[in-house]
């Protein structure tokens, strides 16, 4: 399929059944206060907070250098992600579908989408194991209920792929519907947090320092886990009324909501030494109130996120498989989803994993942010598109990658690399004497 087209929906179904084809202008309803509410929503959990807070537990970091630094590696990322979001809102296209006027179909098929795949699976897995121990945590401790974990994250797993099937009119009402109870579990917890969480007693023996290499390092590992963004934001902003509606809402809504999430993470870690904010702040009441909301706060924002990524995922499972349609290809990702998250490893061991995952997606992003907004210059046609591959910018990515790997934590390898790509890239192109093909 090298052509976007625009394919009726029959009235009677309740599961979005669009899937590389445009989706049609009458259905592009959704304003940019919408986006930012469901980005906002979609922010504060569990996996969300392992970055700010590592920076304080393992990098010994103070609060402010934790906070400041990961913002700017978040942000910096979301600058982009809302850039590449122009191809959905303007064209109605998946982010994948668009991929491939710059990297060719071969390459965003076979390369790209499978990359953005195990991504989404990550993070998905990620955030059902961190939602799981939450409710796991609070079930013994305040209901004397203790359930396997197991149990509870397939559980989880499975409602949230289903809930993902049905499509973005479920991500968009379900984020409207939690939004209330997701704010009221944030001031309870900022409550708590502020009023008792100078008398708990750390776990773990904090280091407090501003190490700038160390701020480096976290800034770059925020960079890395959400520029793989620029690979799905279209997904969502195909649903825009504008680009620049669909661009501004998910910048100020990402933005947004990664202070709130830096704050959480990096705060509870220096007061606790605990990862996890909703578990540290239900430590510090004894108010069954309380802790139901928070419970539901955090069961709500691992919803919120796992939505997102289980319905981004489909979309680059369906652009490696075209034939297998949207439906089909969202069954298969959550049926991926559920397995993975019975593994409580990916979280203990989340540093590890999201450096690997960036030596990938920080070149492979780089190019595409390279070209989209320098060589396309934020223009794309779909009708000219490389059949197979863009063999300079896999080469590029090649290069990228080992430099990636062969950097060491204190020059922040996500940056070096981003730009070492990028740079090279548009080097090589200009070199040339010629655009890569559309």
């Amino acid at each position: 399929m090298s052509k976007a087209q625009t394919v009726a929906l029959p009235p009677q179904s309740r599961i979005e059944r669009y899937g590389l084809e445009a989706v049609p202008q009458e259905l592009r309803q959704t304003r940019w206060y919408e986006y930012s509410i469901i980005q906002v929503a979609f922010s504060v959990n569990a996996g969300n907070f392992l970055v700010p807070a590592l920076a304080v537990i393992q990098g010994g970091l103070s609060f402010f250098a934790a906070f400041i630094s990961t913002l700017f590696g978040a942000t910096l990322a979301f600058l982009f992600v809302s850039y590449l979001s122009l191809p959905g809102a303007e064209r109605g296209i998946p982010s994948q579908f668009a991929i491939r006027s710059i990297i060719g179909i071969k390459g965003s098929r076979y390369i790209s989408s499978p990359i953005r795949t195990l991504t989404s699976l990550y993070w998905f897995s990620v955030q059902t194991i961190g939602g799981t121990l939450v409710i796991q945590f609070i079930l013994e401790r305040t209901f004397k209920l203790s359930l396997p974990f197991y149990i509870i994250a397939m559980l989880l797993a499975i409602i949230m792929s289903g809930l993902a099937l049905v499509g973005f009119d479920a991500v968009k009402r379900a984020t409207k519907y939690f939004m209330p109870w997701l704010i009221l579990g944030q001031l309870v917890m900022i409550y708590l947090l502020i009023t008792n969480g100078m008398s708990v007693d750390p776990p773990v023996k904090v280091e407090v320092g501003s190490d700038l290499p160390i701020m480096g390092f976290f800034a770059s590992l925020a960079f890395v886990q959400y520029v793989s963004g620029v690979s799905s934001s279209s997904d969502v902003t195909r649903y825009a009324v504008t680009s620049r509606q669909g661009f501004w809402g998910l910048f100020v809504g990402n933005a947004l909501g990664f202070i709130l999430t830096a704050f959480f993470g990096a705060y509870t870690a220096s007061l606790t030494g605990n990862l996890n904010p909703f578990i540290a702040s239900s430590e510090m009441t004894n108010s069954g109130l309380l802790t139901a909301i928070i419970l539901g706060a955090a069961i709500l924002s691992m919803v919120s996120i796992n939505l997102s990524n289980a319905y981004t995922g489909g979309f680059s499972l369906l652009n490696s498989f075209p034939r297998l349609g949207r439906v089909k290809s969202s069954l298969l990702f959550g049926t991926a989803g559920i397995l993975l998250s019975l593994s409580p490893a990916l979280v203990e061991e989340a540093e590890k994993y999201i450096s690997f995952i960036g030596a990938f997606v920080i070149p492979l992003s780089a190019v595409i942010i390279t070209d989209f907004l320098f060589i396309k210059r934020k223009k794309i046609d779909i009708a000219e598109v490389l059949p197979s591959y863009n063999s300079t910018a896999f080469i590029c990515i090649g290069i990228g990658i080992g430099v990636y790997l062969l950097l060491p934590e204190n020059l922040s390898p996500g940056f070096l690399a981003f730009l070492f790509t990028g740079v090279t890239y548009f080097y090589f192109l200009k070199k040339s004497q010629k655009q890569v093909p559309y």
